[in-house]
């Protein structure tokens, strides 16, 4: 095994108040040669939790945590990556964590890491402040949304959020003389676009596709109207992915997108799920890496 000279740079020097390092002096790992040739596909860090502002349809801006995973390619013939670079980018842009800046961050990412593709997850709370239905108390939901990307050839970025819901069980309430079981479940829509969007937008399409929306703050009229408009309007998991799929196709915005449903069922031990995906052009505008991406920060 090849030995690091040391002689220049050694832990044992005794510290010294105001004693600065000659960066050239300490040895850089990551960059010496490997033997192995075996290229990586993805080497970087996961799981970095990261203060970022991110668009806000009402406010502008908002202020919220982001979960970031960031890779590049590593060739065959390099030890290691610089995984501080990484960070370097990130805090560059931690202001504004958008669609409209993604290609970029992944562009910086590549050239500071001397890479052939870069990519880059996050996924952040949301907070929309909703009236509740009849007494109009204000209360702040909250959703989770991500953006992952991806840069090589091509530019690629998939968009979506996770929206809470209420459903009632159709086939409960048509057999029942009395009442119906209801749910929360969570509905997950992951899309590719073609123009600016709102991420407002997904989750009203959503929210308006199930039995009834849910809210952090209800009064007892608020509660007596939820539960009787879901009542109303019992869906099966199959219902709502139909539903949201229609309304979304309905914008001609989403050449792609991944809708998913899961009930979290309040009479069994299980969960019911349904998932439509349909991709309707395969050379979407979000896929080209040379797209303009101006005014897409919809989170």
């Amino acid at each position: 095994m090849q030995k690091i000279p040391s002689a220049r740079f050694s832990s044992k020097q005794p510290f010294r108040e105001g004693f600065r390092v000659n960066p050239q002096a300490i040895p850089d790992i990551q960059s010496m040669p490997d033997h192995r040739k075996i290229p990586i596909d993805k080497v970087g860090v996961k799981g970095l939790r990261y203060p970022i502002s991110v668009k806000d349809r009402s406010k502008g801006l908002q202020h919220t945590v982001g979960l970031f995973d960031l890779f590049v390619n590593l060739p065959h013939d390099f030890k290691g990556t610089h995984m501080s670079r990484f960070i370097e980018v990130l805090n560059e842009y931690r202001g504004e964590i958008s669609m409209e800046k993604f290609q970029e961050i992944l562009e910086k990412i590549k050239s500071n890491l001397n890479a052939q593709s870069a990519h880059m997850n996050v996924g952040f709370p949301y907070f929309i402040e909703k009236n509740a239905p009849v007494s109009q108390t204000p209360g702040l939901m909250s959703y989770t949304c991500f953006m992952s990307g991806s840069l090589s050839e091509r530019f690629d970025l998939l968009v979506g959020v996770e929206v809470p819901v209420t459903t009632v069980c159709p086939c409960s309430r048509e057999i029942s003389d009395h009442g119906a079981h209801n749910q929360r479940g969570l509905v997950r829509v992951q899309l590719r676009f073609r123009k600016f969007f709102w991420i407002e937008e997904i989750i009203e399409i959503v929210e308006s596709s199930v039995s009834s929306e849910i809210y952090s703050l209800l009064k007892r009229p608020d509660e007596k109207y939820v539960t009787e408009k879901a009542y109303e309007n019992p869906m099966f998991v199959e219902d709502v992915v139909r539903a949201a799929l229609s309304r979304l196709r309905q914008t001609n915005n989403f050449p792609w997108y991944r809708i998913e449903a899961e009930n979290f069922e309040s009479i069994h031990n299980h969960s019911a799920y349904a998932m439509i995906e349909k991709d309707f052009h395969p050379e979407a505008e979000c896929f080209e890496k040379t797209v303009g991406l101006r005014n897409n920060g919809a989170v």
